[in-house]
């Protein structure tokens, strides 16, 4: 399955202003990292993929419809799955992306980054 064109079209809209970003092509989507780390991405799975801190993983799967993603078999917690049902609306995916830019903003830069 392709990423959904449009989902990433309106991410891109809510990071535009996000310094240090970047658009890589990841696991069949489009993933948009904040100084070198992912923060969000359209999945190729459909819905959204986006990164969260450990502290704030259980909590959101528990209060939200976002399940823990499972990458090669492996649960990872960081990492949260949404659907695109969940992410309709403007509100919705905004607060995912601030979620997303959030963490990825606590994390060391990576090299080679634009500014």
């Amino acid at each position: 399955m392709a990423y959904d064109e449009d989902l990433a079209l309106r991410i891109r809209e809510l990071v535009a202003e996000e310094r240090g970003l970047s658009e890589k092509r990841m696991f069949g989507g489009l993933a948009f990292l904040v100084g070198g780390n992912m923060a969000i991405a359209a999945s190729g799975q459909g819905g959204i993929l986006v990164r969260v801190g450990p502290d704030d993983s259980d909590e959101l799967v528990r209060t939200t419809k976002a399940t823990v993603a499972v990458m090669g078999g492996r649960k990872m917690s960081d990492w949260l799955r949404v659907k695109s049902e969940d992410v309709r609306t403007a509100p919705q995916l905004r607060k995912w992306v601030t979620l997303g830019t959030t963490f990825a903003r606590t994390l060391p830069s990576k090299k080679n980054t634009k500014e």
